[in-house]
C-alpha cells in the first residue's frame, strides 16, 4: 500500500521498506543526518500509515471507557491521552493515542499493523453504546514535524496560537488554507507537532512545511531515524516491547490501567497480572557493537532475557537497548551481557529514558 505522499518520497529518492504492508520511506539521505536534524533542528515525517478511527455520539466516552484500559471520559475537550486496548486475558492488542476534539467526538490513533484489528474491536465493543465507529484511515494523512525548530516552522504557516497548544493536546487549525487537526503528541523525545489532514491535501501541506522549514534546517526523515529517536527517548514499540503476550504491567506501563472504572475489557485478568516475573529495563553498552532485537541477554552463562530494541545511539555515542529481564536483575547498575552474533558484550541496566531534552 502507498500513502498519499508516496510520489513525493519517490521524488526525494527515498529508500523504501515494507512496514505492515505499507511501502514507507526508511531514509532519504542518511539515518544519522536525519536523526541529528530532529535533535538539533527539525525533521518532517510521513506517518500516514497509522490508523485513525473516529467515535462519535452521546455515549462515545462511555464506549471508550469500556473498550480501553484508560479513563477516556475524564479527558477534556482539546486534550489527548496515551492508552491501550487489551484482550480479555490482559494482553496488549495495541497502544493508542486518543484525542477528544469535541464533547461527543474522539479520534483513536492506532499503529499501522494493528489498525484493522483496533477498528474491528472498537466496533464490537461499542455496539451496545449510543456511539458510531468509523475507520477514517484511508481518508486521513498524518504529517509530523519534530525537533527544537518545529514550533518556528509550524507557527509560520498556521493561524493557531501554538503557545496555547500544550503537550498531549490538539486544536483545529488552518495551514495555508488547509484545515487540519493540529496536535502535540510526539514520539521522538523532542517538541513537535502532528497534522491530521485530508489525504487529498497531504501533498500541498507537505510542500508548505518543506518550504517553511528550509531556513530552519528541516529535513525529510524516514522510519529508520524514527526508531532510533524513540529508542533514545525510551518509548515502546508495538511488536517489540509490547505484544498480545505482554500486559501493560510487564512493560512498566501499569499506570495507564484505571481500575477505578466500573468495568472494561480485560479488567479481571489485568488485576491478576499486576505482579510480573520479568521487567522491561534499559541497557547501556560500551564500544560500538549494539544489542539488537532478539539477541539473548545473559547473567553469566545463564540466559535471562531477550533484547526487544537496540541500536548504537547517534546522540549519546554508545550502544543502548531495552530488554525483559527477571525482576531481581532489574535494578540500575546491575551488570549483564548480551550475545551479539556469538560475541558476549557487557551491558549495564540503566533507567530510561536514555535521552531527555533540556
Amino acid at each position: 500500500m502507498h500513502t498519499a505522499l508516496y510520489g513525493v518520497h519517490e521524488g526525494l529518492n527515498a529508500l523504501f521498506t515494507d512496514f505492515a504492508g505499507w511501502e514507507m520511506p526508511v531514509r532519504y539521505s542518511s539515518e544519522l543526518a536525519e536523526h541529528r536534524a530532529v535533535r538539533e533542528a527539525a525533521g518532517l515525517f510521513d506517518l500516514s500509515h497509522m490508523g485513525e478511527i473516529e467515535l462519535t455520539g452521546p455515549q462515545a466516552a462511555e464506549a471508550l471507557d469500556h473498550a480501553l484500559v484508560g479513563n477516556l471520559s475524564a479527558v477534556q475537550v482539546g486534550r489527548a491521552r496515551y492508552t491501550m486496548i487489551c484482550a480479555e486475558d490482559g494482553g496488549v492488542l495495541d497502544d493508542l493515542v486518543v484525542y477528544r476534539p469535541a464533547e461527543e467526538k474522539f479520534l483513536v490513533v492506532a499503529n499501522a499493523g494493528n489498525a484493522p484489528l483496533v477498528a474491528a474491536e472498537l466496533k464490537s465493543r461499542a455496539a451496545r453504546f449510543d456511539a458510531a465507529v468509523e475507520d477514517r484511515s484511508a481518508d486521513t494523512a498524518l504529517i509530523a514535524v519534530q525537533g527544537p525548530n518545529s514550533a518556528a516552522i509550524v507557527g509560520s504557516v498556521t493561524d493557531a496560537d501554538l503557545s496555547e497548544l500544550k503537550y498531549y493536546a490538539s486544536m483545529p487549525a488552518t495551514v495555508r488554507g488547509h484545515d487540519v487537526l493540529l496536535a502535540r503528541t510526539g514520539y521522538t523525545g523532542e517538541d513537535g507537532f502532528e497534522l491530521y489532514v485530508p489525504a487529498a491535501e497531504a501533498v500541498d501541506v507537505w510542500q508548505v512545511l518543506t518550504v517553511a522549514g528550509e531556513p530552519h534546517g528541516l529535513l525529510p526523515a524516514g522510519l529508520a531515524c524514527r526508531d532510533t529517536l524513540r529508542l533514545e527517548a525510551g518509548m515502546p514499540l508495538y511488536g517489540n516491547e509490547l505484544s498480545a503476550g505482554r500486559s501493560p504491567f510487564d512493560a512498566g506501563l501499569g499506570r495507564v490501567v484505571k481500575f477505578e472504572k466500573p468495568d472494561f475489557v480485560g479488567k479481571a485478568a489485568l488485576a491478576g497480572r499486576r505482579e510480573t516475573a520479568q521487567v522491561l529495563v534499559g541497557l547501556r553498552g560500551s564500544g560500538r557493537r549494539a544489542p539488537r532485537h532478539g539477541y539473548r541477554v545473559l547473567d553469566g552463562s545463564r540466559e535471562v532475557g531477550e533484547v526487544t530494541s537496540g541500536a548504537l545511539s547517534p546522540t549519546l555515542g554508545y550502544p543502548i537497548g531495552m530488554a525483559y529481564v527477571p525482576k531481581e536483575l532489574s535494578e540500575p547498575g546491575t551488570g549483564l551481557s548480551v550475545d551479539i552474533r556469538g560475541r558476549v558484550e557487557p551491558v549495564e541496566v540503566v533507567a530510561t529514558p536514555f535521552y531527555k531534552r533540556a
